[in-house]
């Protein structure tokens, strides 16, 4: 295990490797350069000149591609031209709320999407079948912000169920340690606060997870169908092997691999799709500053949200390996 652990570190370097020579080269494509980018169109020769020398942009580009993989490394990820902070003190301010927002939208997409799947293929052709197929291609139709809209109109609006927008009442005054507003709550006694930021959390997180919940479902059920119907399944109930250990040790087991893969590349993804949804309500994460960074031309924070996004996908694509690994010992072996 340990072995499979430091062979896929190590192939997570060539990785962030080539994605910074892309970052960097798109840097200096920009139209009139980086410096033009940062003061705009109607910037003069002398300002950009200045900016170039600030930036050290007048050096040769082996140069200035070794000061940014410095930079890299040091986590200096530069300055955001929206707020005047240092990129790396704005993201882990906001992301911890898009870290929470994310897991929260995961842990319901999975645990109904798999148990979904699992019936819709053990009944397939039945009204659960046919049910769970027709929703989970309404879940991939339709667009993120309309859903969210949509939630937000009839249970927020409407109903009064839910808060409308933020992570927490502005009457909560609860104590702020890890920047995950449940989980501060619990390790500080606050349950009222936890309870507030959980409540907060369900209609952005039912949003977020409308697309990944589909996708598990119709993998589940696709991947049970397919195993169900292998040699091993059906020797293993000509032995007379318990129902239960049959569809847990055998169906199961084989059949999540594949589901395995789906929900890490879903994870990833729903970082970096999260900017709509706490858009919609106001979430107070990651997602807003993103969308203004992309209309202010806030580079340093754009390149700075690609390379997190970047570590984030090769750490939990290292993570679908050992989970691999625990569901198939044949992958230790090889």
């Amino acid at each position: 295990m340990l072995r499979l652990v430091i062979r896929r570190l190590l192939q997570l370097i060539p990785t962030l490797l080539g994605l910074s020579v892309l970052l960097f080269v798109w840097l200096n494509r920009l139209p009139g350069g980086p410096a033009s980018a940062i003061l705009g169109e109607r910037a003069t020769e002398a300002e950009v000149a200045r900016i170039n020398k600030l930036l050290g942009l007048d050096q040769p580009l082996y140069i200035q591609y070794g000061r940014f993989l410095k930079r890299i490394a040091e986590l200096d990820l530069g300055t955001s031209t929206q707020t005047g902070q240092p990129v790396w003190d704005e993201f882990t301010l906001r992301f911890p709320a898009t870290v929470e927002l994310s897991i929260a939208a995961m842990i319901i997409a999975i645990a109904v999407g798999i148990p979904l799947g699992y019936l819709a293929a053990r009944h397939r052709g039945g009204w659960l079948d046919l049910g769970s197929v027709t929703g989970s291609l309404i879940g991939i139709c339709i667009p993120v912000f309309f859903l969210a809209l949509i939630l937000k109109g009839i249970f927020a609006v409407e109903m009064g169920i839910f808060p409308t927008t933020g992570r927490q009442s502005t009457d909560i005054n609860a104590t702020d340690i890890t920047g995950f507003a449940v989980l501060d709550g619990l390790i500080t006694g606050e349950f009222d606060a936890s309870w507030d930021a959980l409540v907060h959390l369900v209609l952005p997180a039912v949003t977020l997870a409308s697309i990944p919940l589909a996708v598990i479902v119709r993998m589940t059920r696709a991947s049970v169908l397919e195993v169900v119907g292998e040699d091993y399944v059906r020797t293993a109930e000509s032995k007379g092997l318990e129902r239960k250990v049959v569809r847990g040790r055998h169906i199961m087991r084989n059949a999540l691999l594949p589901v395995v893969t789906a929900v890490g590349l879903l994870t990833g993804s729903l970082l970096s799709g999260a900017v709509l949804t706490e858009s919609v309500f106001t979430f107070g994460g990651i997602g807003s500053f993103i969308r203004t960074a992309i209309s202010e031309r806030d580079y340093p924070v754009l390149v700075g949200f690609i390379m997190f996004i970047a570590l984030i996908y090769v750490l939990i694509n290292l993570l679908v390996d050992l989970a691999y690994s625990l569901i198939d010992p044949r992958v230790r072996v090889h």
